[in-house]
C-alpha cells in the first residue's frame, strides 16, 4: 500500500476479469468470447482504416456508427451513446445518473463488476435474492432506491426474463433509471430496446464482444431517451472525448451491416450451446436454461473447484466462481462444435474414472 494512494484505490476490491492464459495453449471457454472470427466484411474495413489517416484522431461523436445503430434498432440518432466497450458505459452510468450516497439496486448473483462500480462511485447497494432455481423475481426490487441494473440475461447464470415481465418493471418503477445490460441478449433472449419509445425511464446497454466477436476491439453502446444520453456524452466528454477508436468505429460499422453473417453465426452458436446442454445433462450434469453464450452447469458428485481445476490439467479453460450459492457452478462458454465436442470426451472420462 502506497502512502500516495486514496482512500477509494486502498478500500476499494477491483474487479477481477477473466484468464488470458500466457504460458500455452488451452482452448478458452472462460470468457465468453465468440468462438468464430468478426465478419469478414469486418476484417476488410479494418485494413481500409490501417494507413495514413490513423495520425488523424477519430471522429468523437462516432457518428457513422450511431446512425448505422440507429438504423438497426429503429431508434433516432440522438437515442444512441457509444463507448469504449459496454463496461466504460456502465461505469459512465453511475456518474451520470446517481450521486454519492445513493442506492443502487440489482440481483445479488449478477456481473460482478456492478459492485465494483457502486464502490468507485460511492454508492450503496441494496441486493435482492434470485429464486432458488436462479431466476431473478423482478417484484423483490425494492421501491426506496435510486435505480435499479439488471443484467438479461443474467450472467453468470444466463437465464433471462421476459419482455413483459421488464415492462412491469419499467412501469412499477417509473419515477427510478432502470438500467438493462444486454451484454448476451442477441443468443435468444427479448431486448427491451422497444420499450424505449415509451419508457424514458429506460437504458439499454448492449457490446460488440459477444455475438459480432469484437471483443478485441472494446465497443459498446446505449439506447435510450435522448436525455439519458445527453448525460452520458455530458460524463464521456468529461473524460476523454475520444473513447473509440477509428479501427473500431470503422469495424462496427461493417459488423452491424453483415446482417446475414450475424444471424449465421448466432445459430451456429445457439445449435452448439443446445446440444452441449443436453450432453452434460445426460453426463448427469445440472444444467440452467441459457440464452447466452455460456452454460452455467454443476455436478451432484464432484464439486466445481475439482472440475474446474482438472479442466485446466486438461489444457481446458472454464470460470469458476467462489460465491456463495454458487461455489458448485462453472460457467462453459460455447467453444466450437470441435471444442465443446473435445470438453465433453474429457468431462466423460474424468466422471467414469472418479465416480464409483
Amino acid at each position: 500500500m502506497n502512502r500516495f494512494w486514496s482512500d477509494t484505490v486502498r478500500n476499494i476490491l477491483p474487479y477481477i476479469p477473466g484468464e488470458q492464459p500466457k504460458d500455452k495453449k488451452y482452448i478458452k471457454l472462460n470468457t465468453n468470447e465468440n468462438p468464430y472470427p468478426p465478419s469478414p466484411k469486418v476484417l476488410e474495413a479494418i485494413r481500409q482504416e490501417t494507413g495514413s489517416i490513423l495520425r488523424l484522431y477519430p471522429d468523437p461523436e462516432a457518428s457513422s456508427l450511431k446512425e448505422t445503430l440507429s438504423d438497426f434498432y429503429q431508434v433516432r440518432a440522438n437515442e444512441v451513446f457509444v463507448g469504449n466497450g459496454s463496461d466504460e458505459i456502465l461505469a459512465f452510468c453511475f456518474p451520470a445518473f446517481f450521486n454519492a450516497g445513493d442506492v443502487i439496486s440489482f440481483p445479488e448473483i449478477t456481473y460482478s463488476f456492478y459492485p465494483v462500480y457502486a464502490d468507485l462511485f460511492g454508492l450503496k447497494c441494496e441486493t435482492i435474492a434470485l429464486n432458488r432455481d436462479f431466476t431473478v423475481d423482478l417484484s423483490k426490487f425494492p421501491e426506496n432506491v435510486d435505480g435499479i441494473l439488471l443484467a438479461n440475461p443474467n450472467a453468470p447464470t444466463g437465464i433471462a426474463v421476459g419482455l413483459s415481465e421488464i415492462e412491469i418493471l419499467l412501469q412499477k418503477h417509473n419515477d427510478k433509471l432502470v438500467i438493462i445490460d444486454e451484454a448476451y441478449v442477441d443468443f435468444g433472449a427479448e431486448s427491451a430496446v422497444p420499450l424505449i419509445k415509451n419508457y424514458e425511464n429506460l437504458l439499454v446497454v448492449q457490446t460488440f464482444s459477444k455475438s459480432r466477436s469484437l471483443a478485441g476491439l472494446r465497443v459498446g453502446f446505449a439506447l435510450g431517451n435522448k436525455d439519458l444520453i445527453e448525460a452520458l456524452n455530458r460524463v464521456k466528454n468529461s473524460f476523454n472525448s475520444y473513447t473509440v477508436d477509428r479501427i473500431a468505429q470503422r469495424a462496427a460499422v461493417a459488423a452491424v451491416r453483415d446482417k446475414e453473417y450475424f444471424t449465421e453465426t448466432l445459430n451456429r452458436i445457439i445449435k452448439t450451446r443446445e446440444e452441449t446442454a443436453k450432453r452434460l445433462i445426460s453426463l448427469g450434469f445440472n444444467v440452467l436454461p441459457s440464452k447466452t453464450n455460456f452454460l452455467f452447469v454443476s455436478h451432484d458428485k464432484i464439486s466445481g473447484r475439482e472440475l474446474f481445476s482438472r479442466l485446466r490439467h486438461d489444457g481446458i479453460l472454464v470460470r469458476h466462481f467462489d460465491g456463495e450459492g454458487i461455489e458448485n457452478y462453472l460457467r462453459i462458454t460455447i467453444g466450437t462444435d470441435e471444442e465443446m465436442e473435445v470438453l465433453v470426451e474429457r468431462l466423460q472420462n474424468f466422471l467414469r474414472n472418479s465416480i464409483p
